[in-house]
């Protein structure tokens, strides 16, 4: 059985080709410039931004794992998203190909941000959210529709270890190893959600390979034990042994921040999630897996350690 993963590069591709060996040793790995995880991948050079070069990846798979992380940047998600997912949708029903979609939670209305579940209302809040609301809708209507078997694995932001793209990397753990205080956005106090990298891979590759699992939407498993900014900060301070003081990030610093750093022009939009607690519940997972999620005190030691 070929398992084709699209975006196999990055974060969660290279994680996804590792697990996905539990379960075949037949993987492609699509990116520009792919790199073997495993001995015994295929690569598949190729620019998924050309519907012509999707179809061609995904001839010949059986399970294809779309896990592709664009730019951060709003014009780079409203040009290339809408033409992946209607290339990835057709070319999956021409080639009878099932589909993973491993999404995040942007779509949801922000009044659901303190409790996400998969039946939280869909009212985004952001123009990056209503580009995630559309390729869902895409998806989900393909599924009504009867034309594929794909299903939606959904997740909040990253943490693990080699994961430079990782907010609570970037701004705690990173100023920590240079000697200076972290930062954290809007409010210290602020219940925050974080998946532990690896365990969202295994998820994904548990998930595509369980037929039940199909036409519906998952929430990948999340330790439920939420921490506030304040809390994650003791959490590495007591594990790199460090006793460091963490700085608040206002909306007006971050807009001026952004006039020098393209990555902080694209957040002030996204501050609804960090005025509120962001729980983010994968209740559901976990009972229908029987799945223990890794702890954020054993995921901080895993980070550290590495």
């Amino acid at each position: 059985m070929k398992q084709t993963i699209l975006g196999a590069n990055g974060t969660i591709g290279k994680l996804l080709a590792k697990e996905l060996l539990n379960y075949t040793q037949n993987i492609r790995l699509v990116s520009r410039n792919p790199e073997k995880i495993n001995d015994s991948d295929e690569l598949f050079p190729a620019d998924l931004t050309d519907a012509k070069m999707v179809d061609k990846a995904i001839e010949g798979s059986d399970i294809v794992y779309l896990v592709v992380g664009f730019d951060y940047n709003l014009k780079a998600w409203q040009n290339n998203w809408p033409r992946l997912m209607k290339a990835t949708i057709e070319s999956c029903i021409k080639h009878k190909a099932k589909l993973v979609f491993f999404d995040n939670v942007y779509m949801y209305d922000k009044s659901a941000i303190p409790n996400m579940t998969e039946d939280s209302p869909i009212n985004p809040s952001s123009k990056k959210g209503l580009v995630r609301k559309e390729i869902a809708e895409m998806l989900l209507k393909a599924v009504a529709e009867k034309k594929i078997n794909a299903l939606i694995a959904r997740a909040p932001d990253f943490y693990g270890p080699g994961n430079q793209n990782s907010y609570l990397i970037q701004v705690v753990y990173n100023n920590l190893i240079k000697g200076k205080n972290a930062n954290w956005f809007i409010n210290a106090n602020k219940k925050h959600s974080f998946i532990y990298t690896p365990d969202a891979a295994k998820a994904c590759a548990l998930l595509g390979n369980t037929n039940d699992a199909y036409n519906q939407v998952w929430h990948l498993p999340t330790d439920d034990h939420t921490l506030s900014g304040q809390e994650w900060l003791d959490l590495f301070n007591k594990e790199m042994k460090t006793d460091k003081k963490l700085s608040i990030l206002p909306m007006f610093l971050i807009r001026i921040l952004g006039i020098f750093m393209p990555f902080m022009r694209e957040m002030p939009e996204m501050m609804y999630q960090y005025y509120q607690d962001y729980f983010f519940d994968s209740t559901k997972f976990k009972k229908r897996f029987n799945f223990t999620p890794t702890s954020y005190q054993m995921g901080v030691k895993q980070i550290v350690n590495s």
